[in-house]
């Protein structure tokens, strides 16, 4: 059976730098798998609607694209509910601890390394610039590539914070996705898919307009 990919839509809270200010925020929740077995990227906000939406499926992983708290409020709880372990990147732990100062990851993502869910595989690429541990998953077989905030439709995620950078998010871009099949799928962490051909000619307007 061919993995899937499924898109949850999650509502909650984001807040700025620990504290600072707070929107209200949608978020993509990604599930990975197939009848049996299955991963999320990004346990955002419900970890109720999460679980639901897992249903009866084994849930082995809980990767986390970066560690803003929209997208690991709800990583803890699904993880104590069904013993699924809970990856991200090292350089993000000063913003995990913001959120969940008394509960870490369980693993650490490291570039290149492939994490598998019932024949998908994906590999975990280092972009950091919307956080220093941001990464992105890029699934070749599936022509996909899950980006968190790293890429948009119309551009690079936000950059006006604590712990990002808006030439590293422009450098993570042009080295990591850029060099991706143009007809690669990226799914977003907030908001509508877009294709890697469909941003790359603009990276200059990005770069023009900076941040």
């Amino acid at each position: 059976m061919a993995p899937r990919i499924e898109r949850l839509v999650t509502s909650g809270q984001f807040t700025l730098d620990g504290g600072t200010g707070t929107w209200d925020v949608d978020n993509n929740v990604w599930l990975v798998g197939d009848d049996h077995e299955v991963i999320v990227i990004d346990a955002a906000h419900d970890a109720d609607a999460i679980a639901e939406a897992v249903g009866d499926r084994r849930l082995t992983a809980i990767v986390c694209t970066h560690a803003h708290n929209d997208h690991i409020d709800a990583a803890p709880a699904l993880a104590d509910r069904t013993g699924a372990t809970i990856w991200l990147h090292p350089d993000d732990l000063p913003l995990w601890k913001q959120t969940h100062p008394d509960r870490d990851p369980d693993a650490h993502l490291v570039d290149g390394q492939i994490i598998e869910a019932a024949g998908a595989d994906l590999t975990v690429l280092h972009t950091p610039g919307h956080a220093p541990g941001a990464v992105c998953l890029h699934d070749p077989g599936l022509g996909v590539v899950f980006t968190g905030d790293t890429l948009f439709e119309g551009g690079p995620g936000a950059t006006g914070r604590s712990y990002s950078h808006f030439p590293t998010i422009i450098d993570s871009i042009r080295t990591r996705l850029l060099a991706l099949p143009p007809d690669t799928k990226v799914l977003t962490g907030h908001g509508d898919a877009t294709t890697i051909g469909a941003e790359a000619p603009h990276l200059q307007e990005w770069l023009d307009r900076g941040h």
